[in-house]
């Protein structure tokens, strides 16, 4: 197995947290009552549960690099999610060092940043 480090961001709802990310192809791989893990292929994120948290505050964030942020970007556009607001997604863009990226705001304020490995 390789070594991996997976992102730890909080929820207010794991079944609120938990259907947000299945529409965008998460599946539950574990819960109890103060810890979930996601996964969706290689991605995984760990979820803690944070009740009290005030989503408009939450400075909770972590990057999602992948080999074709395009396509993940079109395969999570399925979800409908708007552009403004929390829950959001923003399009990709290049930015100034060349990559590509865009940002995805979960229900609990935390910010993905989905960035595509250098060509």
């Amino acid at each position: 197995m390789a070594d991996v480090i997976t992102a730890n961001l909080p929820s207010r709802n794991f079944d609120l947290t938990a259907a947000f990310y299945a529409a965008l192809g998460f599946e539950t791989d574990y819960r109890d009552p103060v810890w979930m893990i996601l996964k969706r292929g290689t991605l995984v994120i760990e979820f803690f549960a944070y009740p009290d948290l005030d989503p408009f505050a939450s400075s909770f964030s972590a990057c999602i690099r992948v080999d074709d942020v395009d396509n993940l970007h079109r395969a999570w556009t399925r979800a409908g999610l708007p552009d403004t607001g929390i829950p959001r997604m923003t399009a990709p863009k290049t930015e100034p060092w060349g990559g590509r990226m865009f940002a995805l705001v979960d229900p609990d304020g935390s910010l993905l940043r989905c960035i595509g490995f250098p060509a």
